[in-house]
């Protein structure tokens, strides 16, 4: 980032969180709860918009995404964490800046000063390219049975078989319906796996998937190559994970490739699985961008959990810039060690 100290603010922040979402807002609340000065960079654009309601987060299940950020924001708010409306494009560190700390540099050009960083930026979900799927993601085309799976129980369910995991899936969703099928589209089946799905009374439908149909608004099957149709009313894929590392990569930080059954899944920012440490000094993740696996109670976890370790560092610190402090004045006034 160049020249970032011409439009850098003077009073740097104790903690620059970078992103809005659960684990990031979870973090901000805990880091200003022990008074730290907190700023929350957000771009307003969470994993989990596409959804009408969040599920299996205690307190909060059927609540829409949107309620339960305003209500952190609010939270955070109310402590004295400041919530900056914007993405965040590159990030600098210590070695390069006068005083220390972080210079993250904002889409509109500005830039903001931090003594830490907590990457909370998620990832982003690639989908399959089927016509009309992208518009159907989180509403009835579907990923985690834990978040969607009571609200199609019973119903005809369709996996999307992409990967090495399509039949360890159509096995989990079949714990909410005994009316799964899984579509083999392009990928061979072998005659073990078509054995247990066979035994476990999973239908496979052979041919390549070309298209989604709806009836009123809502998914009614697929239609494969030959022009036959499997009715659903929930179809299952398997996204591509791909980690929000750009303020990550600015900083010279390492992403990941995550691996599922042998395959790459995605990309995740390495971070210590306790902390969110990364390999940079002063700099932690909490979240997706962390653990593309998470769920929305996992991820406010790890902000906290993110948010402690970085109050202890900056207490630690400061315990040193005392005692350096106190030690100095002792040998100014010809005390001992003087």
């Amino acid at each position: 980032m160049d020249n970032a100290k011409d439009n850098t603010p003077s009073d740097p922040s104790d903690v620059v969180v970078v992103g809005g979402g659960t684990a990031g807002l979870a973090g901000a609340l805990t880091l200003a709860r022990a008074r730290r000065s907190v700023l929350v960079l957000d771009s307003g654009s969470p994993r989990n918009a596409p959804a009408a309601h969040l599920h299996g987060y205690l307190g909060r299940d059927g609540a829409s995404p949107a309620e339960l950020l305003a209500a952190g924001r609010a939270e955070v708010g109310g402590y004295g964490g400041r919530i900056r409306s914007g993405a965040a494009g590159t990030a600098l560190a210590a070695d390069r800046l006068p005083g220390g700390g972080f210079a993250v540099r904002c889409a509109d050009g500005s830039a903001v000063r931090a003594g830490r960083l907590l990457i909370a930026t998620g990832l982003v979900d690639e989908l399959p390219e089927l016509p009309g799927l992208r518009e159907r993601w989180g509403r009835d085309v579907l990923h985690c049975p834990y978040c969607h799976g009571w609200e199609v129980r019973d119903e005809p369910v369709a996996v999307l078989a992409t990967g090495p995991l399509a039949v360890h899936q159509a096995q989990m969703w079949r714990n909410w319906t005994d009316r799964v099928t899984l579509l083999a589209h392009t990928r061979f089946l072998a005659g073990e796996e078509r054995e247990l799905l066979s035994a476990l009374g999973i239908a496979v439908a052979e041919g390549e998937v070309t298209g989604l149909e709806t009836t009123g608004g809502r998914l009614a099957g697929v239609t494969l190559a030959g022009g036959a149709t499997v009715a659903c009313t929930a179809l299952v894929v398997a996204p591509r994970f791909t980690a929000r590392a750009g303020v990550a990569a600015s900083l010279g930080l390492p992403v990941a490739t995550v691996e599922r059954a042998g395959a790459e899944i995605g990309t995740c920012l390495e971070a210590d699985p306790l902390t969110g440490a990364t390999a940079l000094r002063g700099v932690w993740a909490a979240g997706n961008v962390a653990d593309p696996m998470e769920q929305l109670a996992g991820a406010a976890a790890a902000g906290v959990r993110a948010a402690v370790a970085i109050n202890g560092d900056l207490i630690e610190e400061e315990g040193r810039r005392a005692l350096e402090a106190h030690r100095a004045a002792g040998r100014g006034r010809g005390g001992v060690g003087a």
